[in-house]
């Protein structure tokens, strides 16, 4: 063991933590039961799956969502041509690369949850407050996504069976009954596949990557053959000089922001990684080089349809119902359904799962805690959160604006005032000599340099005045959270660096 100070002394560096004295046999850690469960223990080093191409596949599956196409599609309709597309996701892509890298380095060193991960920080009670934001988003759009994969899932229902289109002229709680069947049917399959834990989403994902992929550069092609071999660019109302770069620019700060909920989680799935050298792989082939891809895709997709028409698509599945072979639509509308379900268990099922366990540790483990949250994004009525732009706007526009500070405030403490010395045991002890209980278990610090940060990351996203910067508010909300922070952090105790595999789990459980 080797010993040194953050400032003025080497790191205090242990391979293992000593027994606690005094404790109880059967816990020879004095782990508390209020903050260690199987679900939020550390994952072993030693059998971890996660490796390059389980990560790529999050990406092949994420990055293809329809919620993306329908963003990247408005970039060609807002004024923008095809090379300033690319250029756009371009750098978001590289931008994404560094922050997904940063994030998942975190896991994989400590092999621990993001509620956990927020510990470090916010202290062994505060995290609830990041835990809390990042699990509520995921909830809701865990609601939102199943809703839009049930609306492709009634298309396929009624090419197959034409008379079932008579059970979509009702309405009962804002759906009709083929809506309620196939939103129902949906959300059944998510909670069965979550049941079998994170080991069960690694498979699925690693199944759902490759056929996404293939579905929709088959759909670019079969578009680009309707179309005469041959597309539009632009639209006559594309963008030149300023507006153009700052279009541009926007788009790539709004490219980062949609992935500001799972680059603020990311260690839930890192935290399986094999190794840094995995991530690091995984996020290049998944993140810069598919995203290059995925803009092909909207390329050839927007700009084909604007070749034959004149109109601007608004996603895939408007494409999918033009379809007229009804084999071919029904195979389409699968891979839709594959698509959608991979992006909602990753983005938002995970989070809240780790969220309500680390919430509710003796009582529920990861498989009730996935319930517990299907049930949540059930009884929201998701369809009427998202045909309300009220809520879509100020609700969850807002918690979502609230992520970019507390990134800036967990990567600040993390890499630059610990210098990635990480006490892993002490972040499941309830004792006030530890190094996470800070005062009654909140870091007040980190607190006061969120409250500010948030307030400015708001007043950025929706005050009209700033709406020239209201696509950069995650950046700036993320760096004023840093800053913030390392103002006010306390610099004084010596950070020790304490392994978590004597008390670790093995990542397939």
């Amino acid at each position: 063991m080797s010993t040194t100070h953050e400032t003025t002394a080497p790191p205090v560096i242990a391979e293992a933590p000593e027994p606690v004295r005094g404790t109880d046999a059967s816990n020879p850690y004095d782990l508390s039961p209020t903050l260690y469960n199987q679900d939020l223990a550390p994952t072993k080093r030693s059998g971890r799956p996660w490796r390059a191409y389980s990560i790529f596949t999050l990406w092949a599956n994420d990055v293809h969502s329809l919620g993306n196409y329908a963003f990247a599609i408005g970039l060609f309709a807002l004024g923008l041509g095809g090379w300033q597309i690319l250029l756009a996701l371009g750098l978001g892509g590289a931008l994404l690369f560094l922050l997904l890298n940063l994030s998942g380095f975190m896991g994989e060193k400590t092999g621990i949850p993001f509620p956990v991960m927020s510990r470090i920080a916010f202290g062994i009670r505060g995290a609830q407050i990041p835990a809390i934001v990042r699990g509520v988003v995921a909830i809701a759009w865990f609601g939102i996504q199943t809703y839009l994969a049930s609306v492709v899932f009634r298309i396929m229902i009624v090419a197959v069976i034409p008379p079932a289109a008579a059970l979509d002229a009702n309405s009962f709680l804002g759906l009709s009954t083929l809506g309620w069947i196939s939103f129902l049917l949906l959300w059944a399959l998510q909670l069965v596949i979550v049941s079998y834990g994170m080991e069960m989403i690694r498979k699925y994902e690693a199944f759902a990557g490759p056929v996404i992929l293939v579905t929709m550069a088959a759909l670019a092609v079969w578009m680009f053959i309707e179309a005469g071999g041959a597309i539009a660019w632009t639209t006559p109302d594309s963008k030149t000089g300023l507006d153009m770069w700052l279009a541009i620019l926007g788009g790539a700060g709004l490219w980062v922001t949609i992935y500001g909920t799972f680059v603020l989680n990311f260690c839930d799935f890192t935290r399986g990684a094999h190794s840094k050298r995995s991530i690091v792989r995984g996020n290049f082939y998944g993140i810069p080089i598919n995203m290059l891809l995925f803009g092909a895709i909207v390329i050839v997709l927007a700009g084909s349809q604007f070749k034959i028409n004149g109109t601007v698509i608004e996603s895939p599945a408007d494409i999918v119902q033009t379809v007229p072979n009804t084999f071919f639509l029904v195979m389409a509308c699968l891979a839709l359904l594959v698509l959608t379900i991979a992006v909602n268990l990753m983005a938002n099922f995970v989070a809240p799962i780790y969220t309500l366990s680390n919430l509710f540790p003796k009582i529920l483990d990861f498989k009730r805690a996935g319930i517990v949250s299907g049930i949540l994004g059930l009884l929201i009525l998701p369809w009427n959160l998202y045909n309300s732009p009220v809520v879509i706007t100020y609700f969850l526009g807002g918690l979502g604006a609230l992520l970019g500070p507390l990134f800036g405030i967990i990567m600040a403490d993390y890499w630059l005032i610990r210098r990635t010395r990480i006490n892993v045991p002490d972040l499941y002890r309830n004792r006030p000599e530890t190094d996470y209980y800070y005062r009654r278990g909140v870091n007040t610090r980190a607190v006061a340099a969120f409250a500010p940060s948030a307030a400015v990351a708001l007043l950025l996203a929706f005050i009209p005045v700033f709406a020239s910067v209201a696509a950069l508010s995650w950046f700036l909300g993320a760096g004023l959270g840093a800053g913030l922070y390392l103002l006010v952090a306390d610099r004084r105790p010596q950070f020790t660096d304490v392994s978590g595999e004597p008390i670790a789990v093995a990542s397939t459980h």
